[in-house]
Protein backbone atom coordinates (compact mmCIF):
# COMPACT_ATOMS: atom_id res chain seq x y z
CA UNK A 1 0.00 0.00 0.00
CA UNK A 2 1.44 3.68 -0.70
CA UNK A 3 2.52 5.93 1.42
CA UNK A 4 -0.24 8.68 2.27
CA UNK A 5 0.35 11.84 0.88
CA UNK A 6 2.69 14.34 3.62
CA UNK A 7 0.91 17.38 4.44
CA UNK A 8 3.71 19.49 3.46
CA UNK A 9 2.96 17.98 -0.24
CA UNK A 10 -0.71 18.81 0.10
CA UNK A 11 -0.65 22.55 0.87
CA UNK A 12 1.79 22.78 -1.67
CA UNK A 13 -0.20 21.23 -4.41
CA UNK A 14 -3.21 23.29 -2.93
CA UNK A 15 -1.34 26.32 -2.94
CA UNK A 16 -0.30 25.82 -6.30
CA UNK A 17 -3.65 25.36 -7.86
CA UNK A 18 -5.58 28.55 -5.64
CA UNK A 19 -2.62 30.39 -7.71
CA UNK A 20 -3.67 28.79 -10.99
CA UNK A 21 -7.54 29.35 -10.31
CA UNK A 22 -7.14 33.22 -9.61
CA UNK A 23 -4.29 33.91 -12.58
CA UNK A 24 -6.86 32.43 -14.70
CA UNK A 25 -9.57 34.30 -13.64
CA UNK A 26 -7.70 37.40 -13.64
CA UNK A 27 -7.10 36.53 -17.44
CA UNK A 28 -10.88 36.08 -17.94
CA UNK A 29 -11.09 39.39 -16.89
CA UNK A 30 -8.03 41.02 -18.71
CA UNK A 31 -9.96 39.23 -21.55
CA UNK A 32 -12.98 40.96 -21.36
CA UNK A 33 -11.83 44.39 -20.92
CA UNK A 34 -12.10 45.48 -24.69
CA UNK A 35 -15.57 44.42 -24.85
CA UNK A 36 -18.17 47.53 -23.22
CA UNK A 37 -19.62 46.42 -20.05
CA UNK A 38 -23.05 47.88 -20.59
CA UNK A 39 -24.77 47.71 -23.93
CA UNK A 40 -26.67 50.39 -26.04
CA UNK A 41 -30.36 50.13 -26.22
CA UNK A 42 -32.74 50.85 -28.86
CA UNK A 43 -33.84 54.21 -29.27
CA UNK A 44 -37.10 55.18 -27.32
CA UNK A 45 -38.27 56.97 -30.74
CA UNK A 46 -42.54 56.61 -30.82
CA UNK A 47 -44.34 57.02 -34.44
CA UNK A 48 -47.54 58.14 -33.33
CA UNK A 49 -49.77 58.66 -36.44
CA UNK A 50 -51.42 61.54 -38.44
CA UNK A 51 -51.60 64.75 -36.06
CA UNK A 52 -55.67 64.96 -37.29
CA UNK A 53 -56.59 61.90 -35.28
CA UNK A 54 -56.27 63.61 -31.76
CA UNK A 55 -58.83 66.38 -30.84
CA UNK A 56 -58.16 69.36 -29.38
CA UNK A 57 -58.50 68.98 -25.69
CA UNK A 58 -57.33 65.17 -25.84
CA UNK A 59 -54.74 63.86 -23.52
CA UNK A 60 -53.56 60.28 -24.83
CA UNK A 61 -51.52 57.92 -22.58
CA UNK A 62 -48.95 56.21 -24.73
CA UNK A 63 -47.86 52.86 -22.52
CA UNK A 64 -45.72 51.59 -24.37
CA UNK A 65 -43.58 54.94 -24.63
CA UNK A 66 -43.83 56.02 -21.00
CA UNK A 67 -45.75 59.26 -21.38
CA UNK A 68 -48.63 61.26 -22.46
CA UNK A 69 -49.61 62.83 -25.25
CA UNK A 70 -51.52 66.50 -25.21
CA UNK A 71 -53.28 68.55 -27.83
CA UNK A 72 -54.64 72.07 -27.14
CA UNK A 73 -55.10 74.90 -29.36
CA UNK A 74 -51.51 75.73 -29.68
CA UNK A 75 -50.35 72.01 -30.64
CA UNK A 76 -48.94 69.28 -29.18
CA UNK A 77 -46.91 68.37 -25.72
CA UNK A 78 -45.65 64.76 -24.29
CA UNK A 79 -44.79 64.86 -20.74
CA UNK A 80 -43.31 61.35 -18.86
CA UNK A 81 -45.46 59.29 -17.12
CA UNK A 82 -42.57 58.04 -15.18
CA UNK A 83 -42.84 59.40 -11.50
CA UNK A 84 -38.91 60.98 -10.71
CA UNK A 85 -39.00 59.63 -6.98
CA UNK A 86 -38.55 56.20 -7.95
CA UNK A 87 -40.11 55.31 -11.43
CA UNK A 88 -43.36 54.41 -10.81
CA UNK A 89 -46.08 55.24 -13.40
CA UNK A 90 -48.36 58.19 -12.71
CA UNK A 91 -52.10 58.30 -13.50
CA UNK A 92 -53.27 61.45 -15.00
CA UNK A 93 -56.86 63.48 -13.70
CA UNK A 94 -57.85 66.03 -16.44
CA UNK A 95 -57.54 69.05 -14.81
CA UNK A 96 -55.82 68.37 -11.60
CA UNK A 97 -52.64 66.69 -12.61
CA UNK A 98 -50.32 63.78 -12.31
CA UNK A 99 -50.67 61.36 -8.86
CA UNK A 100 -48.01 59.01 -8.33
CA UNK A 101 -49.65 55.80 -6.86
CA UNK A 102 -47.10 54.58 -4.76
CA UNK A 103 -45.62 57.01 -2.85
CA UNK A 104 -48.13 59.68 -3.18
CA UNK A 105 -46.22 62.04 -5.04
CA UNK A 106 -48.53 64.49 -6.63
CA UNK A 107 -47.79 67.13 -10.09
CA UNK A 108 -49.59 69.50 -11.48
CA UNK A 109 -51.21 69.90 -15.08
CA UNK A 110 -47.76 71.11 -16.57
CA UNK A 111 -45.80 68.25 -14.47
CA UNK A 112 -44.57 70.44 -11.68
CA UNK A 113 -44.39 68.75 -8.05
CA UNK A 114 -46.62 70.33 -5.81
CA UNK A 115 -46.66 67.45 -3.40
CA UNK A 116 -44.78 64.30 -1.96
CA UNK A 117 -41.48 62.97 -2.49
CA UNK A 118 -41.01 63.46 -5.94
CA UNK A 119 -37.19 65.66 -6.47
CA UNK A 120 -37.99 66.93 -9.70
CA UNK A 121 -40.64 67.75 -11.97
CA UNK A 122 -41.83 65.50 -14.99
CA UNK A 123 -39.79 65.73 -18.17
CA UNK A 124 -41.62 67.13 -20.88
CA UNK A 125 -40.39 65.24 -24.27
CA UNK A 126 -39.27 66.57 -27.86
CA UNK A 127 -42.06 65.83 -30.55
CA UNK A 128 -41.32 65.82 -34.07
CA UNK A 129 -43.15 65.25 -37.65
CA UNK A 130 -40.95 62.67 -39.33
CA UNK A 131 -40.73 62.56 -42.83
CA UNK A 132 -43.53 60.46 -43.30
CA UNK A 133 -45.98 62.90 -41.59
CA UNK A 134 -46.50 61.20 -38.42
CA UNK A 135 -46.07 62.75 -35.22
CA UNK A 136 -43.15 61.26 -33.76
CA UNK A 137 -41.72 61.43 -30.03
CA UNK A 138 -38.28 61.12 -28.94
CA UNK A 139 -38.60 59.48 -25.08
CA UNK A 140 -34.75 60.10 -24.86
CA UNK A 141 -34.92 63.76 -25.26
CA UNK A 142 -36.08 66.65 -23.17
CA UNK A 143 -37.40 69.93 -23.76
CA UNK A 144 -38.01 72.57 -21.74
CA UNK A 145 -41.53 73.13 -19.95
CA UNK A 146 -43.84 74.86 -21.88
CA UNK A 147 -42.06 73.77 -25.50
CA UNK A 148 -45.40 73.05 -28.22
CA UNK A 149 -45.16 71.74 -31.35
CA UNK A 150 -47.15 73.60 -33.89
CA UNK A 151 -48.85 71.32 -36.55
Amino acid sequence: MPDPPKRRDFLGLAALWSAVAAMGTALAGVMRLPKPAVLPGPMRVFKLGDPAQYAVGSATRMEAGGFFLFRDEQGFHAISSVCTHLGCVVAHTEGEGFACPCHGSRFSTDGTVVGGPAPAALPWLEIVMSPDGQLQVNAESQVPKGTTFRV
